[in-house]
């Protein structure tokens, strides 16, 4: 059978353009539609603009350090329509590289909405078929909304946070996930009252217990007010335009934007998968085996879509390692054991594989190493901040099974750290590595005796 095309990817985001690159390069016809702005997520409205926006945010803890170190600087300003204007041409920046690497690819850009109409047809907004040998379904995730909450439409998500045309004075943040947490961090340096509310009894579940309170002790530094095991029952909005939340408690909170960060799904509602025999998760996601295929030999999907880890690299990583596979070279392995996740707080948190947690419920025997200290900065500044590292040992082989980090520069400690666990390390082989002093990641290779020591799943004798 004669197609028009050898591949045809719906979605431009990061895991799509990597992966009709490559294909491209290898000398499949490749097409790419994209029905807004080229980029994705990541570069659009998400990983991209909050750094920037973190990267704003921490100049408030900056001004306030200087003193201790000498420097008297004035009353400091903060213009939020100067750090979106900014953040815009930035991302148009990305964006148009992003195109611009796609075409020099060899692959083709439709800017439209493409749905799947058959295992192997596409059907483009105007309503044209195109029929493609393999179709990469790469559309990424969005952000879910609380249900039953009554005036949720007066609420905005992270896809609106970095765009709003007036600075929120009171945040209200719903949802203690990863993108809650760096919202609620950021925007309270920023300059706002910040009221972060959650359902669980604490921020970042899944994280290391150790890593989370630390987190939380730092936001309430900071000046975030916590409410845990709770949510909002009713949003009104009232004359002047501020909203009035009511949670479930009773509680009324008054805030200027209400930012709902209570989780992803994948972006698969409308475009026809059924009608390509595909069964979708619960969630939404396309399920797919360990060559990122679905149960359609011809249909294949990687990223967020897939709802299994939603991070930028992984979807780049899958993206590549599928072009590979159906049009050139073997593709090189995913380590998904090893893949290192950042919360962007301040301070940042950096974790790569397990937690304690789950380490003393998978081996009979672990070893803890902790350290927790004052950073040598906060010395002169007089800030209150921590650092806590945590190395998560087996106990039998010496393996390092996970690290997690919460101090400055965390994410970019922690992607050193993955590639010595990429390749097995053990705790021997970060004792024989001499220090860099004076540093923080000097600790990681310092931390001689165990704090903890579990046997079978309870604590022991050091």
């Amino acid at each position: 059978m004669a197609f028009d095309v050898d591949f045809f990817v719906i979605g431009a985001g990061s895991g799509g353009v990597r992966a009709a690159r490559i294909a491209a390069m290898h000398g499949a016809k490749t097409i790419v539609a994209e029905e807004s702005r080229i980029g994705g997520t990541c570069v659009i409205r998400g990983c991209v603009p909050k750094k920037l926006y973190v990267y704003a945010s921490r100049f408030a803890d900056d001004f306030a350090d200087a003193a201790g170190f000498g420097w008297s600087v004035g009353a400091p300003t903060f213009d939020w329509p100067s750090l979106v204007a900014a953040k815009e041409k930035e991302i148009t920046r990305l964006s148009a590289a992003y195109r611009a690497n796609l075409a020099a690819s060899g692959a083709e850009l439709i800017e439209e909405r493409a749905t799947i109409v058959g295992p192997h047809r596409v059907r483009l907004a105007r309503g044209q078929d195109v029929s493609a040998r393999h179709i990469l379904v790469a559309v990424g995730s969005r952000p879910t909304l609380l249900p039953g909450v009554e005036g949720l439409e007066h609420t905005i998500t992270s896809n609106e946070a970095f765009d709003l045309p007036v600075f929120p004075r009171r945040l209200l943040v719903v949802g203690g996930g990863y993108i809650g947490v760096e919202f609620a961090s950021l925007f309270r340096r920023l300059g706002a009252e910040v009221v972060h509310v959650m359902r669980a009894s604490n921020v970042l579940r899944g994280f290391d217990d150790d890593m989370r309170e630390g987190m939380r002790a730092a936001m309430a530094r900071a000046g975030v007010v916590h409410r845990f095991g709770i949510l909002p029952s009713r949003i009104e909005k009232r004359p002047d335009g501020a909203l009035r939340v009511m949670l479930a408690n009773g509680e009324m909170i008054d805030a200027d934007q209400v930012l709902v960060a209570t989780g992803r799904l994948p972006n698969t509602e409308g475009l026809g998968l059924e009608s390509a025999g595909l069964e979708l998760s619960r969630h939404g996601s396309i399920k797919v085996d360990e060559n990122l295929t679905s149960a359609v030999s011809s249909i294949h999907a990687v990223g967020d879509v897939t709802h299994r880890v939603n991070l930028t690299p992984v979807a780049i990583r899958e993206g590549h390692a599928l072009a590979d596979s159906l049009f050139g070279l073997a593709p090189k392995p995913i380590r998904y054991d090893t893949i290192a996740h950042v919360v962007f707080g301040t301070p940042e948190l950096g974790a790569v594989g397990i937690s304690e947690a789950e380490a003393v419920q998978r081996f009979p025997k672990v070893d803890i190493y902790k350290s927790d200290f004052r950073p040598m900065k906060a010395t002169l500044s007089g800030s209150g901040e921590r650092t806590i590292m945590k190395l998560v040992v087996d106990g039998a082989t010496g393996r390092i099974l996970g690290a997690h980090l919460l101090a400055d520069h965390a994410g970019e400690m922690i992607q050193l750290v993955a590639v010595a666990m990429t390749m097995g390390a053990t705790k021997a082989d970060f004792d024989a590595t001499v220090a860099v002093h004076p540093t923080a990641a000097e600790e990681l290779v310092t931390m001689r005796a165990p704090a903890v020591r579990y046997e079978n799943g309870r604590p022991a004798a050091l």
